[in-house]
């Protein structure tokens, strides 16, 4: 199941894509699918047809993981 993920690269602008499955914590690199800017543009540091990227960990700074549709609604109740 792919993830879709925000990819905080440091001195860098943040980057979207999908990973096909979560990193192991020794993870040397993180291998990233349709890279993208957040409003969906290209990277300006890849060719237009770049599928994939290989980021070292050394360069990342955070990993947001975006909400899917499967994911379960969580309901709370307020008091009014």
């Amino acid at each position: 199941m792919p993830y879709t993920v925000l990819l905080h690269i440091l001195n860098e602008d943040a980057v979207i894509g999908e990973i096909e499955e979560m990193p192991e914590p020794n993870a040397q690199f993180l291998t990233l699918l349709s890279p993208r800017l957040r409003d969906g543009r290209d990277v300006p540091y890849f060719l237009p047809e770049t599928h994939t990227a290989i980021y070292p960990m050394s360069r990342i700074h955070s990993l947001e993981i975006m909400p899917t549709e499967d994911d379960d609604q969580i309901v709370t109740f307020i008091r009014e």
